[in-house]
């Protein structure tokens, strides 16, 4: 049987993937959206749990999941369409098609933060230990929903013949580069494309951050730690990864990419705010020691 996927470095050959898990009432349900929602539900799980061993109230938590879940979808598909608008703008009755693909992730997290900022706001709680708890729910989430891009057959890099190469039949892949086209693979009569796997690079570097953030997170030294360790961490794997994809929204009609500004932005920034946190912590242990001190004498 000719593989649809084959890791042929690794000798993993899959025979057969559809993108659709089941048709209920002639709808399709795609095995993409069963992933997300899986992710968000285990990363709800989590943090919940971790609300728990902070003493925090884990309905708080339910209700922002439900409600941010909403606004970030809005804003994945708003800021897609904002970076493809060269397209859109021809065909304005595809803004609204998610069915039809086209999320951003980064536009996902920006929804999630500021509808978690109003929330806060509204609830009188810290937005910062709010946002320390929910970093784990985000990085579980973009663990598992990037295999949703590997059951879709997008978001892939350029040909590689590395340890972790990947086969995907020509056909049945979406937005296929030319240079990658030049190096189709003929297997048997099967036309191949040979790419990076960058949605497993970005899974398995979120699952490295994520467990950062587990080792952190009873010894942060201010609220908003395990946040600034999350975007510093992510920040620097997706600019990286960003720049091996092939799919890429760029600026305009240039050459630079969204993503990789984005992601530069964010490291730099949250470095600096990381700084200044540690050492005002810093700067409060040692009063606190030249208190003690005098009062000992």
């Amino acid at each position: 049987m000719t593989p649809e996927i084959w890791f042929v470095n690794l000798g993993i050959k899959i025979n057969h993937l559809d993108k659709v898990a089941f048709t209920i009432f002639g709808i399709d349900v795609y095995w993409y959206g069963i992933i997300i929602a899986c992710g968000m539900l285990l990363g709800l799980m989590v943090t919940i749990k971790e609300a728990k061993r902070t003493g925090q109230e884990s309905d708080f938590y339910i209700d922002t999941v439900i409600i941010s879940a909403i606004i970030s979808i809005l804003f994945a598909r708003l800021y897609y369409v904002i970076f493809s608008w060269s397209y859109y703008k021809d065909h304005l009755d595809e803004i609204f098609s998610i069915r039809n693909g086209g999320i951003a992730i980064y536009g996902a997290i920006i929804g999630a933060v500021l509808s978690a900022i109003i929330i806060c706001k509204i609830k009188n709680k810290n937005f910062f230990k709010v946002a320390d708890t929910f970093s784990f729910a985000l990085l579980i989430g973009q663990i598992i929903g990037r295999w949703g891009n590997f059951v879709n057959r997008e978001a892939f890099g350029g040909y590689t013949d590395s340890l972790f190469a990947m086969r995907y039949i020509k056909d049945q892949a979406s937005n296929i580069p030319e240079d990658v086209l030049d190096k189709v693979i003929n297997v048997n009569g099967v036309e191949y494309i040979q790419v990076h796997p960058t949605f497993l690079y970005e899974s398995l570097w979120n699952i490295g951050v994520l467990i950062v953030i587990f080792m952190f997170r009873k010894r942060k030294k201010f609220d908003g730690h395990l946040m600034a360790i999350y975007f510093i961490g992510y920040g620097l794997g997706r600019f990286w990864i960003e720049g091996m994809r092939t799919d890429s929204l760029m600026i305009a009609s240039t050459n630079i990419r969204v993503s990789q500004i984005l992601s530069a932005i964010l490291v730099v920034a949250f470095i600096i705010y990381l700084i200044i946190n540690l050492k005002k912590c810093k700067n409060v242990s040692d009063m606190d020691i030249l208190l003690e001190g005098n009062e000992i004498k």
